[in-house]
């Protein structure tokens, strides 16, 4: 089957839905980070606290996302994979909405909280969906198209955040979701789950994660491969700005622009590493030769900058954005490491902590800075990140064309 082939034989109403689905959470999720300023501003908090408040308004988020990841998680293996993906749309789009109406810091933090508890379960359920409705040779195809589309969301919300007021981007935000549930009539629920429920078997467990030594290496290793993406985008792109200074590179470089190159970058690479998968009939080899490619970028962004100009540190940025592009294999690879009865527990937690261990890698980069530097220390953190991602990579089988109609017992 041609890639071309691959990609529209995917082309049904769940992948759609699914697609867009992510699309809206990608966008709700970068949307306060590029609006931060602007709408703290309007409700009264002066210059000097906008950082502080800023950082207190997404570990709120953040705090949310890694609560909702773990009871959505155990919804999607008890209740179902769709009422988890829209129950999951339907709140984050409702605390979105709710957010353009905020006069207060704490009913900013409030919404910033609902906002991340409901965004914590969309992606994961929706691959979850995705991978048990194709076939063993298309899955790959569809959850690609998942994660470019979804991550395009990024590229949108930036483009919104810029053009419209604050308040109006949050009622964009809320009403892109609103108007995807419309889409939930026609879209069916998982039959391994439905065969899986009437069979009796435990469901969303989280002691089985951690009752069995070979189950718990798998969900670490799952959550292992997936943080290199993080310490790029949480901490060389999303301080650019003071890397660039540092490195010597001539002119001012914005982080929003670094970011949004970042995405672009990340499309395609989310496009090409399901493509590579399916070519090299393998996960583990394309999530490798990301992760190799990742390494080089990040030498040639912390040693290759001195006397460049903005737009070449944009450049890397994106080439940065590629090369951590191997986001929708990741989610495959945890989906299909696990029995029905536990998959979508684990594809709905593993990228909840995968952003939760942005804190202690940028705790550990803060630590370092001061003996090494910031070079020094971005490059000993990202070397760590992508050794321990390799090495946790080597320790997984392969599943690429595995059936996935088994349990975990």
């Amino acid at each position: 089957m041609s890639h071309r082939k691959g990609f529209l034989a995917v082309l049904n109403l769940t992948v759609l839905v699914a697609a867009l689905g992510y699309f809206v959470d990608i966008f709700d999720l970068l949307l306060f980070p590029i609006v931060r300023q602007q709408s703290l501003l309007a409700i009264g908090v002066p210059p000097p606290g906008l950082l502080d408040t800023g950082a207190l308004l997404l570990n709120v988020q953040m705090t949310g996302m890694l609560l909702g990841g773990i009871l959505w998680g155990v919804m999607g293996d008890k209740r179902g994979r769709l009422s988890v993906l829209f129950g999951s749309i339907a709140l984050y789009s409702a605390a979105n909405f709710a957010n353009a109406f905020v006069a207060t810091v704490p009913q900013y933090a409030a919404c910033r909280f609902v906002a991340g508890f409901g965004l914590a379960g969309e992606l994961g359920a929706a691959i979850t969906l995705v991978s048990e409705v194709l076939s063993r040779e298309t899955r790959a195809y569809g959850t690609t198209l998942v994660a470019a589309v979804g991550v395009s969301g990024a590229v949108v919300a930036g483009l919104v955040g810029s053009w419209m007021s604050w308040k109006v981007a949050y009622l964009v935000g809320g009403a892109l979701g609103f108007v995807l549930l419309l889409l939930r009539i026609g879209v069916a629920e998982s039959g391994m789950f439905a065969q899986m429920k009437t069979g009796g078997v435990a469901r969303g467990s989280l002691w089985m994660l951690v009752n069995d030594r070979d189950r718990l290496f798998r969900y670490l290793a799952c959550i292992a491969i997936g943080m290199p993406s993080w310490f790029v985008v949480g901490i060389l792109v999303t301080f650019s700005p003071e890397f660039a200074r540092t490195l010597g590179v001539v002119g001012t470089v914005k982080a929003g622009t670094a970011v949004a190159f970042c995405y672009a970058g990340l499309v395609a690479g989310d496009v090409s590493s399901g493509v590579l998968s399916q070519a090299l009939r393998s996960r583990r080899g394309a999530v490798a030769a990301f992760l190799a490619l990742s390494a080089l970028v990040v030498l040639a962004y912390l040693f290759g900058l001195r006397g460049r100009s903005p737009a070449f540190l944009y450049g890397l940025c994106a080439a940065l954005g590629y090369t951590i592009g191997y986001w929708a294999v990741f989610m495959t690879i945890a989906a299909e490491q696990f029995g029905t009865n536990l998959r979508a527990t684990v594809t709905i937690t593993v990228p909840n902590f995968v952003r939760g261990g942005l804190v202690p890698m940028a705790l550990l980069f803060a630590a370092l800075k001061g003996p090494l530097g910031l070079v020094g220390s971005a490059l000993a953190v990202g070397a760590l990140a992508i050794g321990i991602a390799l090495l946790a990579l080597r320790g997984l089988s392969e599943t690429h064309g595995r059936d996935l109609d088994f349990l975990e017992r």
